[in-house]
């Protein structure tokens, strides 16, 4: 595939300066690579969404009739990067993207010179997204997708000598991103957050105390580890999701965990567990929700406890969190089941105790080695349990952390009922 981008039309330099854009020299390369697969690994904050949005806007301008997919482990990733996509298409030139009825949708866009843009979350397999002819496959947060999907899109390209484009931070030294930083007929580029002249030292030295040695390696130097763990393990996962989507298991009482996003972050989680007695918990609800005010987010709990008669709704109430704790604490319906459940505390009876977030993951790890707590087979809640990771500080503390950790947040807070209904903590 020969492909020509000229970049210092007026047109383009135009839209770059209207993004307001001062592209690192990393960056200009990366613009530049056509001949290449290219892989890039980065600590956060660095541009790589930004220049990958660029680069793919260019090449949609550029060359008419082709086909370009967007994919990510879950469908709140691969949306972002789109989004960005369809803002530089806007600055670079607003005239080749649709109005109206061809307006882009949230997953897909057709420019008025025939190339297509689609938006779509891979799941476990890459099912869904099989059947579709590629020129540019671009995989946003490469790292956290399965092996069973590379085996459905990288044949996407076959007939057109298409090229895929992976950027993420990094996971572990395992899977088909790591793979391709050792393999010939791909372009990598390596950038540390460090490097990065958009960073403030004083912010990174924050996180630098704030994490262990390790966890900041992987999320800010960019850095390929081994040492970090899994905290629940996938033969752990499938033992224990074995609820078919829409089964209602006979039971007493519901549960509801709720994460609240914080502004710019992931979707608001709302999971639902049904406790029949302290061996017998099951998972059987998982809903996330992107973008919503708080009066939104507390909406939606009411309308699910109208459902479920929850006997007590755990929620989030840091940050943003605990506006929506208000809300339902003024409601009739509510005021007696909401109980804010953070971080760092939690509010049991009116008595005020330290709770650290590793007890509420200890205590769903136990329920689940102990066979006491299913789960619904969902395939956004197993990546979202299996991203999680722990590592120990300097101090040997624990510290539990997870890219896509919002749904295994709620989770946590809906299997705290056991807590709640004076069982102990640590079953035997």
């Amino acid at each position: 595939m020969h492909i020509i981008i000229i970049m210092n039309t007026k047109l383009e330099m135009d839209g770059i300066e209207k993004l307001g854009l001062k592209l690192d020299p990393w960056q200009k390369e990366v613009l530049e690579e056509w001949d290449s697969n290219i892989a890039i690994r980065t600590g956060r904050q660095v541009g790589k969404s930004t220049v990958i949005a660029l680069k793919t806007a260019m090449y949609a301008l550029k060359n008419p009739n082709k086909t370009i997919m967007i994919i990510a482990a879950v469908e709140r990733q691969s949306y972002l990067l789109f989004e960005k996509v369809i803002e530089t298409l806007l600055a670079l030139d607003p005239s080749q993207v649709g109005k109206k009825k061809d307006k882009p949708t949230k997953s897909y866009m057709k420019l008025k010179n025939g190339t297509k843009i689609y938006c779509l979350p891979t799941g476990r397999t890459g099912y869904g997204i099989r059947g579709y002819t590629l020129d540019i496959l671009i995989a946003d947060e490469a790292a956290y997708i399965g092996d069973e999907v590379w085996a459905a899109v990288v044949p996407m390209l076959a007939t057109t000598g298409g090229k895929q484009i992976l950027l993420s931070t990094p996971k572990g030294k395992t899977g088909y991103f790591y793979e391709c930083f050792k393999a010939p007929h791909f372009k990598n580029w390596h950038v540390s957050s460090e490097d990065c002249p958009r960073m403030e030292k004083a912010f990174l030295d924050i996180e630098k105390r704030r994490m262990t040695k390790l966890q900041y390696a992987q999320e800010y130097l960019g850095e390929f580890l081994e040492e970090l763990q899994r905290f629940f393990t996938t033969d752990l996962i499938d033992e224990c999701m074995t609820l078919n989507p829409g089964e209602t298991p006979a039971g007493r009482e519901y549960y509801l965990g709720v994460d609240v996003a914080r502004y710019g972050g992931d979707e608001n989680a709302f999971v639902v567990v049904q406790y029949t007695n302290r061996t017998n918990l099951k998972a059987i609800y998982v809903e996330t929700r992107i973008k919503e005010a708080t009066t939104q987010t507390a909406q939606r709990v009411l309308e699910l406890n109208q459902k479920y008669n929850f006997r007590k709704i755990f929620i989030d109430d840091g940050g943003i969190g605990g506006a929506v704790l208000d809300v339902l604490l003024e409601n009739t319906a509510t005021r007696t089941k909401a109980v804010g459940l953070n971080n760092a505390t939690v509010t049991v009876k009116e008595t005020r105790r330290r709770l650290l977030k590793e007890d509420m993951y200890v205590n769903l790890l136990k329920l689940m080695e102990l066979g006491c707590m299913r789960l619904i087979k969902h395939t956004d809640l197993k990546l979202s349990l299996e991203s999680i990771q722990f590592d120990y500080s300097d101090e040997k503390n624990l510290r539990i952390f997870g890219k896509y950790s919002h749904i295994t947040e709620a989770l946590i807070r809906a299997a705290w009922c056991i807590k709640e209904k004076g069982l102990k903590l640590f079953i035997m």
